[in-house]
């Protein structure tokens, strides 16, 4: 059986006894284990109507706010890494978000498994892992078929949100965008950056040197 190129590597890193301790004390509270069984979205947040997905939260600071800021809004966000998850649920703690989950599993998988078709209000994907070495660009996530299975994923005139700092992978994004015959660009070439998206630490670190934040933003097609 050939196994399926990752687009992450779990590295070790240091967690904090802050992280540590909210892993712990309420990873069975927040965190969805990954199954094979399509989640049940309505159920699971208390009948929310409009669900957005996030792959990739890093450590979080994003997420929490745009769950804080739109309570109506369910949001479920998708990380590999632990460090992340300890402190998103830190914050999930913190502040008392009723209307978001984790899933601590691969985002693609999870996809192809746990997120019924039709069913998200929008999918985000803030600086993807840009894999900045030629012969690692196979890793990168947002390419051709990733980008057909979250299309099929989105409910018409839902979007799909991708922000980065590397300009070759920006244009490799907006092609595979542009593609997909089920989705719209609902501008020409890059899209303006979206106001509501909270500032990530890796793009303040990509803006502290020097490289241009480029943001592609497509809508679903209306059946």
């Amino acid at each position: 059986m050939v196994q399926p190129i990752r687009s992450y590597v779990v590295r070790p890193g240091r967690i904090t006894s802050l992280q540590k301790h909210a892993l712990e004390r309420l990873w069975d509270s927040y965190c969805l284990p990954f199954s094979d069984e399509e989640i049940d979205l309505s159920a699971l947040f208390g009948g929310r109507r409009k669900v957005i997905a996030e792959i990739g939260f890093g450590m979080g600071a994003a997420t929490a706010e745009l769950a804080h800021r739109m309570p109506e809004t369910a949001f479920i966000g998708i990380e590999v890494f632990r460090a992340g998850i300890g402190k998103l649920l830190s914050e999930i703690e913190r502040i008392e978000l009723l209307n978001l989950r984790i899933i601590p599993h691969d985002g693609v998988e999870v996809f192809e498994r746990m997120i019924p078709d039709a069913s998200l209000s929008g999918i985000h994907l803030f600086f993807p892992d840009p894999w900045p070495k030629k012969r690692h660009h196979k890793r990168r996530l947002l390419q051709a078929p990733f980008v057909a299975l979250a299309a099929r994923k989105l409910l018409p005139g839902g979007y799909l949100y991708a922000v980065t700092d590397w300009e070759d992978y920006a244009e490799e994004i907006l092609a595979a965008f542009t593609a997909e015959p089920s989705l719209s660009n609902t501008y020409r070439g890059f899209a303006r950056p979206q106001e509501w998206r909270p500032q990530t630490k890796f793009e303040r670190k990509g803006l502290d040197a020097g490289h241009a934040v480029r943001e592609i933003y497509f809508t679903k097609n209306p059946d």
